[in-house]
C-alpha cells in the first residue's frame, strides 16, 4: 500500500474515532439532560402536592368557619327576636306605670 492511501483509511478512522466520542458526548448530555429534567420535575410535582394539600387544608377551614358563621347567625336571630319581646314587655309596663 501506499502512503497516500495509508493517510486516507487513517485520517477516515480518524473522523469515525471522531464521531463516535461527540455521539457518546451528546448521549451523556442527554442524559445528564435528563436526569437534571427528572429531577426537576420531581420537585415540581413534590411542590404541587405540597400545594394541593395546603388547598384542601383551607377548604376545610373554610367549612368549619362557615358552619360556625351560620350557628352565629342563627343566635344573633334569635336574639333580636328576645330582644324585640322584651321591648314589648317593657313597653308594657311603662303603659301600666305611666
Amino acid at each position: 500500500m501506499s502512503v497516500e492511501v495509508m493517510s486516507v483509511i487513517i485520517a477516515a478512522l480518524a473522523l469515525l474515532v471522531a464521531y463516535q466520542g461527540y455521539q457518546l458526548k451528546k448521549q451523556t448530555n442527554s442524559d445528564h439532560n435528563l436526569k437534571s429534567d427528572t429531577k426537576n420535575d420531581t420537585e415540581l410535582r413534590t411542590s404541587l402536592q405540597y400545594i394541593s394539600r395546603g388547598v384542601d387544608d383551607i377548604k376545610v377551614d373554610l367549612r368549619a368557619n362557615e358552619k360556625i358563621t351560620q350557628e352565629v347567625a342563627e343566635r344573633v336571630t334569635r336574639v333580636e327576636e328576645s330582644a324585640k319581646q322584651a321591648h314589648k314587655r317593657i313597653d308594657n309596663l311603662q303603659g301600666k306605670e305611666g
